[in-house]
């Protein structure tokens, strides 16, 4: 599901905030009660686990991802899509302001 804009739906004001806020999103929820966050990540390297399969849709920026058991980085300059299975870790060097937005399964 690739949108520009998201109707009818629940912001929730409190922010998420990781890496001294070099990392924050805010939760959307939806009607039939599934949920994205919209975020930004400043330039800087990352790790993150998923407790369910996540989606990551990149708006804007350059970056790379280092995906659960992949040897190689995947380079994203401009928008791109990776997916992250459930309960796993990935790697993220972010290389320019990315604007993101990320789905749960």
């Amino acid at each position: 599901m690739n949108m520009d804009k998201f109707e009818q739906v629940t912001v929730l004001k409190a922010a998420n905030i990781y890496y001294d806020g070099k990392v924050s999103s805010r939760v959307v929820q939806f009607q039939d009660g599934s949920r994205k966050t919209l975020g930004i990540m400043l330039p800087g390297q990352y790790e993150f686990s998923t407790d369910t399969q996540e989606v990551m849709e990149i708006v804007s920026g350059q970056l790379r991802v280092l995906l659960p058991d992949a040897t190689e980085w995947l380079e994203i300059d401009g928008a791109g899509e990776f997916t992250v299975p459930a309960g796993t870790t990935f790697k993220l060097d972010i290389r320019t302001v990315t604007d993101y937005c990320c789905s749960y399964a």
